[in-house]
């Protein structure tokens, strides 16, 4: 193992290195840190606030993990991030450990996080997750699985994105965004994520049953609360888990939803660009 490590990198003793885990020129892993096995710390990169690393991770140039979070509330103590498998999180992106005590900024399985991009404190980021250039994620912001978030998108603290959701590049929410919606421009949803939802393997049938939900949301003269009444009093809306899993999460929203933009009629099916 021992020439895996550069000797220029900085490994505190009392870090934890899982077998074949390789550190570049420059890296630093700060006390208390777990990188596990097969992990690749690129040169100048820093692992640190007992940040806790899965399995065949690959840190690149310059980035960042564990340091303190960007909040005025913050008064030090043992928050940390804890990241899963097979990420590849590239050069200089920044991700900051939990404000209070005891908590936790995450990051799942199998996520692309390209260069500069910001996860901050408390976030919760799920599976298959691609995070763009220079896309910000504010404190305690929930990312679903496989949602995709284009270039230099912004997303206000304590909002939610769905499962499946896009993001176009350059969009900003401070709104939820529902699973396989699509997010343009200023707190403006504009049709579905087809692209990524025929990738992940949604049945065409059951694309277009989810088509309808977005059109009772925004294009029936229905408020939320009647859209949703009438979904849940259609059985066959009800029997599609995408269309239980989207009425749900609309149900937990705190923030509201998106609004539906004046663009958005017709430009469904050109989701999942990488914008």
């Amino acid at each position: 193992m021992t020439s895996l490590i550069h000797p220029y990198a900085c490994v505190h003793p009392s870090a934890q290195l899982g077998a074949n885990v390789r550190v570049g020129a420059g890296a630093t892993i700060d006390e208390g840190c777990v990188i596990g096995d097969d992990c690749e710390i690129r040169a100048n990169a820093v692992v640190t606030g007992a940040s806790v690393l899965g399995a065949g991770n690959q840190i690149g140039y310059g980035a960042i993990i564990g340091a303190e979070p960007q909040d005025l509330s913050f008064k030090g103590g043992n928050s940390r991030v804890e990241i899963g498998a097979r990420n590849v999180i590239r050069e200089y992106v920044t991700i900051h450990r939990g404000t209070k005590p005891d908590t936790v900024t995450t990051l799942g399985d199998d996520c692309y996080l390209m260069a500069g991009a910001h996860v901050a404190h408390n976030c919760r980021v799920g599976n298959r997750v691609i995070i763009v250039n220079n896309v910000l994620l504010a404190g305690y912001v929930e990312v679903g699985d496989r949602a995709f978030l284009g270039g230099a998108a912004v997303v206000h603290q304590f909002v939610r994105v769905g499962e499946g959701a896009i993001m176009r590049g350059k969009a900003g929410i401070g709104k939820d965004l529902p699973p396989w919606f699509m997010a343009v421009g200023t707190n403006y949803t504009s049709g579905l994520n087809r692209v990524g939802m025929r990738r992940t393997g949604i049945a065409t049938a059951t694309i277009r049953k989810v088509q309808r939900v977005y059109q009772m949301l925004y294009e029936d003269g229905l408020n939320v609360t009647q859209a949703l009444l009438k979904m849940e009093a259609d059985p066959e809306m009800c029997d599609v888990p995408e269309i239980r899993t989207i009425i749900a999460f609309i149900r937990a929203s705190k923030r509201g939803i998106l609004r539906g933009g004046p663009a958005a009629a017709g430009r469904g099916d050109r989701g999942g660009s990488e914008d």
